[in-house]
């Protein structure tokens, strides 16, 4: 049974992050395919052979596009995005775009390990 489909990305210092949230919902995550952004959708592939996961460009390379693309037309079930608070983002506005899209279509978004939980939970047992 497949759950949807759940679009991953992560900025580089939280990468580690998502690859540990995903190793923690291992057996859940083989309910949807994941979306990845590139280097994302690598680490999740090469800790998790195992997973459904489409690799798409990377983030500054066109990714967060895709995966902005993919909410427009309703391609998406939900998104997972961790943000570095902590840095300076030379991709705010790709940040920006994802998260107003993601507002205007009404898609389930989480930007931290707790949310993502509440995502996943939505998206494997989603309210009648």
């Amino acid at each position: 049974m497949n759950a949807g489909k759940l679009a991953l990305v992560a900025h580089d210092a939280c990468k580690e992050k998502m690859v540990e949230w995903a190793g923690r919902h291992g057996d859940r995550l083989k309910k949807v395919t994941i979306i990845a952004t590139g280097t994302t959708g690598g680490r999740i592939s090469e800790n998790f052979p195992d997973l459904d996961v489409v690799r798409l460009k990377s983030g500054p390379l066109g990714g967060d596009q895709q995966i902005g693309a993919m909410i427009a037309e309703g391609n998406l079930d939900g998104l997972i995005f961790f943000v570095d608070p902590l840095s300076p983002m030379p991709h705010d506005v790709d940040v920006k775009a994802l998260t107003r899209l993601a507002i205007v279509y009404d898609l389930p978004m989480a930007c931290s390990p707790s949310t993502a939980d509440a995502v996943l939970d939505y998206l494997l047992d989603p309210p009648a």
